[in-house]
């Protein structure tokens, strides 16, 4: 049955992330501010690389620069 698949990858899900997910409700922190410098660095990456056509490439000038 479609349902109970959507229901184990909720459940992995939550189990992968369970520490996160209590620190948040525990200390009310979370690391939106990274996530966000990060997505704003990836869209700044993006608009100065527009027309790549290899996704390949550009995921790995991605991980080169910012992993």
């Amino acid at each position: 049955m479609p349902g109970f698949k959507t229901f184990n990858t909720i459940a992995n899900s939550i189990i992968l992330n369970y520490k996160s997910i209590l620190n948040y409700f525990r200390n009310r922190s979370t690391n939106s501010s990274a996530e966000s410098s990060f997505s704003a660095k990836i869209k700044a990456f993006r608009a100065q690389f527009r027309g790549v056509k290899n996704v390949e490439f550009f995921l790995y000038r991605l991980t080169t620069i910012f992993a």
